[in-house]
């Protein structure tokens, strides 16, 4: 089989490669504190006070082995700054104060969502530690809780498992990654988060983009989790038969699933040919050879400017000879993408060469070094022409496990599919992170004692739990209202108010629909920036429509006087007096009318009436305006 391009795969063809696909989604929580301590959640600021250095380093676990993970980020020697603003964080994140209790709102929301997914919920929360080692939890480890398991959501007529729904702290956010150096900053650190863990049920790529949104709109529906760049993020598992599970990390938009999945499906299926290849050739785990000679003198008259601006700086330039390994670096991974780019990714993530190019091979098309340098290389390190020689550069120490990487990745070709978080790159490619954690990266957590959930406190949750939103849009195509409100109105948190407008004040559907969902938008498109306008404002306004002290004109204006601060109340709209106000618009009406020279009189109605409107728009319906001012007497005269 030949791995055909995007657009042409068809769900036969994901099938006949055993596409398999899971979600592990990440949702910050609307809350206004942090899961473990009292420090505000949702404040964001590029400023800070101060800076903490710290090094992480492995440890044995109590079973006396080290995780894969915790080796790859020692062999980094990274550097890792935490940038700290006073504001958003305290003496807990940083490991200097046991947690505080688990925030009781962050779990209320967290058992809502499980009830959404028809979960099978705990009786009790015990809180683990993760271990987070790539320094993005100043702790190196995160404290998760598990709420619920065993649930489902319908997708296209079959059911799609919710394995797990967890409640966590959140990490840090990167500011850089360069060299032996990595930045975060500290703001978001903590902040309540969800975890949905699906099951790997998923069979094409569109398929995960589908089940990733259904997930998004029913944690949407209940008006408690954060929205925005960041607040929710995706972590897509993907493996086809023959290969392994492969976890690509913080997929920041689900339109970007499909290609991200099918270019993962594409290289795992070419990895598996390329160790077909190397057996082939008699290459196996056993029989495979490689060695490292350090070059430098040989190249110090080359033209290839990377390496001629490395060695005047004093850097160390090593060889690596794969035997038998002649052309397989142009093997195609994934699209536009080869096998040298998966040697690449490690040197430049482990070695922290970060500077490309950082390796040159000689199975390489492009100009790099002179064919008389490449054969004087080839000659010294004993290469034949059926081997690869690839050269990385950097100080002596860095070099050296460049050069070590390079080996144990072209090792691994030989068996397969190296298990790997990746991280998801614009073109819709997959680029090496790290190795992937171990099994046994959790364990339990001693700060913090068992909390016992009731059934009375389920009952009460349950209460709160909105309609499934694919019932409310049922609902509304049967309503008949404009049917780009339908999806946003459904996920929204004025769905309960909605169906009170409609079925208790009789309210026009059309009329709710556009106020709730398309003025607000209006609103946040004239003043430029986003506008929130809440529950009780929109039902307050909504009640001041049903008793008539405000017309469906008057909706949008007073929506713009609410975000510009003024507020609004509708008893003190209710205390007007209508006929007193209309009595006071006609007055100034007429008196301006009076200082209008008008060229047809026969038009001194129609003037007369928009001056009126002008001062009650919103307030008093044109009808009875019109009536008022003897507008139907004026009709059957024209």
């Amino acid at each position: 089989m030949v791995f055909k391009p995007f657009g042409e795969m068809t769900e036969s063809d994901y099938a006949a490669v055993g596409f398999k696909s899971g979600l592990e989604i990440h949702q910050q929580l609307l809350t206004t504190k942090k899961l473990f301590c009292r420090c505000p959640a949702g404040l964001y600021s590029d400023s800070f006070n101060a800076e903490i250095l710290r090094h992480m380093r492995p440890t044995l676990s109590e079973l006396g082995e080290y995780d894969g993970t915790a080796l790859m980020e020692f062999k980094t020697r990274k550097e890792i700054i935490y940038q700290i603003n006073h504001g958003t964080v305290c003496t807990y994140e940083m490991d200097d104060t046991p947690p505080f209790e688990l925030n009781t709102d962050a779990l209320d929301i967290a058992l809502e969502v499980g009830l959404l997914y028809g979960c099978a919920m705990v009786d009790e929360i015990h809180i683990a530690r993760k271990q987070y080692l790539d320094g993005s939890i100043p702790t190196g480890f995160q404290r998760t809780t598990i709420v619920g398991v065993d649930g489902s959501i319908p997708s296209k007529g079959r059911r799609i498992g919710i394995i797990q729904l967890g409640l966590e702290e959140d990490a840090c956010r990167e500011v850089s990654d360069i060299g032996h150096r990595r930045v975060y900053i500290t703001d978001r650190l903590g902040m309540p988060l969800i975890e949905t863990v699906t099951a790997p049920e998923m069979c094409t790529p569109q398929e995960v983009a589908d089940v990733a949104n259904i997930l998004r709109k029913l944690v949407r529906s209940t008006g408690k989790v954060r929205t925005g760049p960041g607040a929710a993020r995706q972590d897509v598992n993907v493996s086809v038969t023959g290969g392994t599970r492969i976890e690509i990390k913080g997929v920041p938009r689900i339109p970007n699933i499909p290609l991200l999945t099918y270019n993962e499906a594409m290289r795992q299926f070419n990895l598996l040919r390329l160790r077909d290849e190397l057996n082939r050739r008699g290459i196996t785990k056993e029989s495979f050879h490689a060695k490292t000679d350090e070059v430098t003198k040989l190249l110090r008259k080359t033209r290839f400017q990377p390496l001629k601006n490395a060695i005047s700086e004093g850097l160390t330039v090593n060889c690596v000879l794969l035997r038998g390994f002649k052309g397989l670096l142009r093997w195609q991974t994934q699209t536009d993408t080869y096998f040298s780019r998966e040697i690449s990714d490690r040197v430049r993530v482990v070695a922290c060469l970060t500077t490309l190019p950082n390796i040159v091979h000689s199975d390489s098309p492009s100009e790099t070094l002179a064919s008389s340098e490449w054969q004087l290389l080839k000659k010294t390190v004993g290469a034949t022409d059926q081997d690869t020689i690839v050269l990385v550069w950097g100080d002596i120490q860095d070099a050296k496990t460049g050069a070590s990487e390079i080996i144990i990745r072209a090792r691994e070709a030989t068996i397969g599919i190296p298990s790997e978080t990746r991280q998801a790159l614009r073109d819709g490619t997959n680029g090496f992170e790290r190795i992937l954690p171990g099994p046994d990266r959790m364990y339990p957590d001693t700060d913090l004692p068992p909390r016992r959930i009731t059934h009375e406190h389920l009952a009460n949750i349950r209460k709160s739990v909105p309609r499934l939103f694919w019932e409310n849009e049922v609902w509304y195509r049967e309503l008949g209202i404009p049917a780009d409100v339908i999806e946003p109105l459904s996920i929204s948190p004025y769905t309960s108010l909605f169906e009170a407008a409609v079925k208790e004040w009789h309210l026009s559907p059309t009329l709710v629909a556009v106020a709730l969902i398309q003025f607000p938008k209006r609103v946040a498109k004239t003043l430029a920036r986003r506008f929130n306008f809440s529950i009780e404002t929109m039902r307050e306004i909504l009640l001041a429509c049903k008793e008539g002290t405000l017309t469906k004109e008057g909706i949008l204006p007073t929506l713009m006087q609410v975000a510009a601060g003024r507020e609004f109340s509708r008893h003190a709209l209710s205390a007007r007096s209508t006929e007193g106000e209309f009595t006071t618009a006609l007055a100034r009406s007429t008196q301006e009318l009076s200082g209008i020279k008008l060229r047809h009189m026969e038009r001194k109605h129609d003037v007369l009436m928009g001056l009126v409107m002008n001062k009650v728009r919103g307030r008093i319906d044109g009808r009875i305006v019109s009536e008022r001012l003897g507008g139907g007497q004026t009709e059957k005269r024209h």
